[in-house]
């Protein structure tokens, strides 16, 4: 399991590290500008519309999907696959000619701000891109077929032709028509259901034009779904509400929020949902056959390792916030009021950072024991929280205020989550969990701290770029010394583990 998920995390920073080429690539032609807010608007809007049911699509199956081929064979788990392909199939196109025929009262509810020539923009580019619709339905249940066949690292690429056609589309569409950003992103969408689909067909599943609406199997997916579609309509809301505030806020202020958003979403891409992909379908089937302390075991070990990477990364995003906008976005039409903007929405985003990653993972457990209930119940009370604060600090706080409120929902959000799945499953670690949550919070305090004055001295001598990776490094060298001082369980037992592997490597040598 380590392993994979160690592959996968480089896989998934390929593959944003490509996501940042591509912001950057659309801030240096487009700046945080009506255009920009436009594409985004209406990338936002299909996916908005379809993550609502991906979500409780994925979620449900991985479970059911489990359970059937464990007590019914791979035959009749492969038949429940088909008919939720054409279920969705289905679900997209009346998704699609409902869409397609309220286009601009949509973008409205998406964005209320837009008006004029910005708003019939916005009503074009969304008709192209509501295409897309039927690779993101796809995606979604191939995705999780191949991770029941543990199957992850194919899900981990997608994103990398993706983001290569769309970087493509933005150059193409600086030196020919605006309408090309529309196009290059139905095109990417197709190329990851493409590659998808080769891996899903190698194995062993073959599509059938057939559907079974009777079929117990897919009745039940759809009932364990509906909550979890519930919840992530909760989540899309919060988006809506966020960007449609940002548009009366400023021009410009969506793609200030999305620029935020991608960069603080990386350490969640990268470390949280590598370990969650790999970790989901394993405690799936542990949840079959009833076996708590496995999944106890693992749930304890996953939340200790997304703390000792998440506290660092949030330091790190909060004291660095303006420069590691200002080196990435800084540039061709992305100007000074941008990079504020911008910086302001990451500092306050990263103060939730590690709530949002402990709700991916105690949402998860509670998905693998098919209680999809507690996990919509507790979005639903973030959300509420969430638009309540998003009035009231963007009143005062602009961008900055939106993000704000939407940490301190998810902080809550996990919380309650966390106090909940103690209560169903028992202690899974906690005090040792708190223990070591406060001792990574101190070492990662120091270490913002030296490297906030490393960058204060650097700065002027060498620049911001080697100033700024030198100075991470140095907080980096003092932040893992410290914790390997500080007796935290997982830390000593990577360690071991290191020393064991250089020991057997050692002996190898010594024989050969």
């Amino acid at each position: 399991m380590k392993k994979t998920v160690i592959l996968l995390m480089l896989l998934t920073l390929f593959s944003k590290v490509l996501g940042f080429i591509r912001d950057i690539v659309l801030s240096y032609f487009y700046g945080a500008s009506t255009i920009s807010d436009v594409y985004l608007i209406s990338l936002t809007i299909p996916t908005v519309i379809f993550a609502i049911i991906g979500k409780g699509i994925s979620t449900g199956f991985i479970p059911l999907y489990s359970r059937i081929e464990g007590l019914e064979g791979t035959k009749k788990a492969n038949i429940y696959t088909n008919n939720l392909v054409n279920l969705v199939l289905a679900i997209c196109l009346i998704i699609f000619i409902v869409c397609y025929l309220n286009t601009e009262t949509i973008v409205k509810l998406f964005a209320a701000g837009f008006s004029g020539e910005t708003l019939d923009l916005a009503v074009n580019f969304t008709k192209i891109s509501l295409i897309s619709i039927f690779f993101t339905g796809m995606i979604y249940v191939f995705i999780a077929f191949l991770q029941t066949k543990e199957v992850f690292l194919i899900p981990a690429i997608i994103g990398i032709p993706a983001n290569l056609i769309v970087i493509g589309s933005f150059f193409l569409s600086s030196k020919t028509n605006i309408y090309v950003l529309a196009v290059g992103g139905v095109i990417a969408a197709g190329a990851q259901f493409i590659l998808l689909y080769l891996y899903v067909y190698k194995n062993n599943y073959r599509y059938k034009l057939q559907l079974n609406i009777k079929d117990y199997h897919l009745r039940k997916m759809m009932l364990l779904a509906l909550p979890v579609i519930f919840g992530s309509s909760v989540a899309q809301i919060n988006i809506l509400v966020d960007r449609t505030i940002a548009s009366y806020i400023s021009v410009g202020g969506i793609s200030a929020l999305n620029y935020a958003n991608t960069i603080y979403l990386v350490v969640l891409g990268v470390i949280v949902s590598s370990i969650t992909t790999v970790l989901y379908p394993k405690i799936s089937k542990m949840a079959v056959t009833n076996n708590i302390e496995g999944i106890k075991g693992h749930l304890s070990e996953a939340i200790s390792v997304i703390t000792i990477i998440v506290l660092p990364a949030t330091v790190g995003y909060m004291i660095f916030a303006k420069p590691i906008v200002q080196l990435l976005y800084g540039r061709g039409e992305f100007d000074t009021q941008a990079i504020t903007m911008t910086a302001s929405a990451l500092f306050y985003y990263a103060i939730g950072l590690i709530g949002l990653s402990l709700r991916e993972i105690l949402s998860n457990v509670f998905y693998s024991l098919q209680d999809t209930k507690t996990p919509m119940v507790n979005a639903a009370i973030a959300l509420g929280v969430n638009i309540g604060l998003n009035f009231v600090l963007s009143r005062y706080m602009g961008i900055g205020g939106l993000a704000l409120a939407t940490s301190i929902s998810v902080i809550l959000c996990s919380l309650l989550l966390f106090i909940q799945l103690w209560r169903r499953i028992g202690s899974f670690g906690v005090k040792l969990i708190t223990q070591s949550f406060f001792k990574i919070g101190f070492a990662a305090l120091i270490m913002g701290v030296v490297s906030k004055f490393s960058f204060s001295h650097l700065i002027n001598i060498i620049g911001l770029p080697l100033a700024l990776l030198s100075s991470v490094v140095v907080g980096m060298a003092f932040y893992f010394v410290l914790i390997f001082f500080m007796k935290i369980p997982e830390v000593n037992s990577f360690i071991d583990e290191v020393k064991n592997r250089f020991r057997n490597f050692s002996r190898v040598r010594k024989v050969s």
